[in-house]
């Protein structure tokens, strides 16, 4: 396993990190496809094994279940200062006034609902699941670099937005000598690559480190466009996010297939490696429900996608409205 900074922090993350998404109560959430506690401890451990050291969860994955499921694992198996745990805050938790969002309100009362649910003192890095337009910018960084400030988070980050966004929220932090987002999660894969127009250069500018959500598509880059899981059968917010350019998109999944059956690896393999040989990307995050997932993202570490590969698989791409958001 390789280990790269995080953006311009000191902070040190394996090549890939773990999406932990899949791993929550069934039905708890909005995502009645994950695996349970029992289910999802061996895929966290054999993270650990192949030099995995970053793990991303949130407060609204499985209502929560997720960070506990996570927090009790990596306590068991491994030791906290070897690990880096990052997790977010934003969406609602429960009905009624301030359940959701970016308010001081919301962030200070998360953290310790997060810190209490992942039992650890403090996160390495705290993110913004997306941006509220109903709560001035200025008070959401404050209290971030307030969280920051009690040794409640290492670092703080982002996720979706518009570039203008990010950019204005990085301003403000640096006017006011606050903490400032040193991460970016966001939607990159071979069929949606807006990113490339503004977030990307202006993180590699900014020296914003970049850790993908979804960067083998919710699983349509390793499988035939028609092909059908559980996952993709009820996940209502992926439906959203692979209907603008049908007939573009699945062209890009047959030239990974092409490729991928000419080296003789999984499609994985070289839909991730061409994530990895992005210059902007730090650490894509997977998901794992079979154990050979994270077998096929370690090996996609060694693949060297050629010019002419890489090519090949960007030429069907056609722009995209703007989603993920």
């Amino acid at each position: 396993m390789d280990y790269v900074k995080l953006g311009r922090t000191g902070l040190e993350v394996s090549r890939l990190c773990l999406g932990c998404m899949s791993y929550g109560i069934p039905d708890r959430g909005a995502h009645p496809w994950t695996l349970d506690e029992e289910t999802s401890r061996p895929f966290i451990r054999q993270a650990l094994e192949l030099g995995i050291n970053f793990f991303d969860t949130a407060n609204v994955y499985s209502d929560g279940t997720s960070e506990e499921i996570v927090g009790r694992a990596l306590k068991d198996y491994a030791h906290r200062d070897d690990i880096v745990i990052a997790t977010k805050v934003h969406g609602k938790m429960r009905s009624g006034p301030n359940g959701g969002g970016l308010s001081r309100k919301v962030i200070m009362s998360e953290i310790d609902n997060s810190l209490r649910r992942l039992g650890t003192d403090y996160v390495d890095l705290y993110q913004i699941h997306r941006w509220d337009p109903l709560t001035p910018i200025e008070e959401t960084l404050e209290a971030l670099n307030d969280v920051v400030r009690a040794g409640k988070a290492r670092y703080i980050g982002a996720s979706s937005m518009h570039a203008w966004q990010f950019m204005k929220a990085l301003d403000i932090s640096r006017h006011h000598g606050w903490a400032s987002f040193v991460s970016m999660q966001n939607y990159v894969n071979l069929i949606y690559r807006e990113e490339e127009r503004e977030m990307l250069p202006l993180c590699l500018e900014e020296g914003i480190g970049v850790i993908p959500w979804s960067p083998l598509a919710r699983g349509r880059l390793t499988r035939d466009w028609d092909d059908q899981t559980a996952r993709s059968e009820s996940d209502a917010f992926g439906k959203t996010l692979y209907t603008a350019a049908v007939d573009a998109d699945r062209e890009v999944v047959g030239r990974v297939a092409e490729i991928a059956a000419e080296q003789g690896v999984p499609r994985a393999q070289i839909a991730l490696a061409w994530v990895l040989q992005q210059s902007a990307v730090t650490s894509p995050i997977i998901g794992a429900t079979k154990l050979h997932h994270l077998e096929d993202a370690v090996a996609a570490l060694d693949i060297k996608l050629t010019a002419e590969e890489i090519a090949r698989l960007e030429e069907p791409y056609v722009p995209h409205p703007v989603t993920g958001f």
